[in-house]
């Protein structure tokens, strides 16, 4: 509810004394308090943990060989290709490559610039890798 006010809100909570997990122990205090304009209120917690937090180990962490980035899909930025999709406007016409989207889920990864408009007036179209070819 967007009109729910504060107090009303505030008045679901519900807060214990003490909290006890199999690993610490946690002490809140709730501290409220009042002004003149009963519908302004703030809450302040504080929570405290008894016990020390664990020391770090001895053994430091293994550095990982970074894995080696794939080959590049598809054809490099500013490349001409040659349109093969046979309902597209641009069918056999020549445009140059914007971007290539690397995720390989990707369905039309290739964005190609065309120099003229179509219908839409629009001058860039997405495609798959099999439906362009390199010129």
């Amino acid at each position: 509810m967007a009109s729910c006010s504060m107090a009303s809100a505030a008045s679901r909570f519900l807060v214990t004394p003490n909290v006890t997990s199999n690993t610490t122990t946690v002490k809140c205090h709730m501290v409220s308090l009042p002004f003149q304009n009963k519908r302004v209120s703030r809450l302040v917690v504080r929570a405290a943990e008894d016990t020390e937090p664990p020391a770090a180990t001895a053994e430091p962490a293994k550095a990982e060989t970074p894995k080696p980035k794939p080959p590049p899909i598809g054809p490099k930025r500013g490349a001409k290709v040659k349109i093969l999709r046979k309902e597209s406007y641009w069918f056999k016409g020549v445009g140059s490559v914007v971007t290539v989207d690397q995720d390989p889920k990707s369905r039309y990864p290739v964005v190609v610039r065309f120099t003229k408009v179509n219908y839409a007036n629009v001058s860039t179209n997405n495609y798959a890798l099999d439906e362009i070819q390199e010129v």
